[in-house]
């Protein structure tokens, strides 16, 4: 998972200096700098691929919404919470976006959508609220909170 760890890293440090207020200019910056289709990206898929099937990530949870802490904030070099989470046609708790949300999102069966999106960058804005839903299939979901800032509500 150390390899994982790394490849993550660049996109923190992004992450912190993004505007997380306006979602649509955010995914903007985020597809332009990190291309979904890109080599770095298929890297960072490959690796929380292969950590998923050995059971390093999302190996907390009950079947259909498995989750874990892959790098916590204090040892992040954007000083973000980078976690996983394994859906399949499930819902999570309700939770506030307090700094924003970081989403890369990696269809694993089916069609998969979580916010009605597939395979693609997702930024909740700072201050939004949702329920976590994957439809259609199963996603792995590697995501971002900057300073770890989350509301349980």
């Amino acid at each position: 998972m150390t390899d994982l760890k790394s490849l993550l890293m660049p996109v923190s440090r992004f992450v912190k200096e993004m505007d997380l207020t306006d979602s649509a200019k955010a995914e903007a910056e985020l597809n332009k700098k990190f291309p979904a289709a890109s080599e770095e990206i298929g890297q960072i898929k490959k690796l929380a691929e292969d950590a998923l099937a050995a059971g390093t990530i999302c190996n907390r949870g009950e079947t259909g919404m498995k989750f874990s802490r892959v790098v916590k904030p204090q040892d992040d070099a954007g000083g973000c919470s980078i976690d996983a989470v394994f859906m399949e046609n499930s819902s999570g708790p309700v939770h506030t976006h307090t700094k924003g949300e970081v989403c890369l999102c990696i269809p694993k069966s089916g069609a998969p959508k979580f916010e009605g999106r597939g395979d693609t960058w997702i930024v909740m804005r700072a201050g939004s609220r949702h329920v976590p839903t994957v439809q259609g299939g199963a996603m792995l979901i590697i995501y971002w909170w900057p300073e770890g800032a989350v509301a349980w509500n």
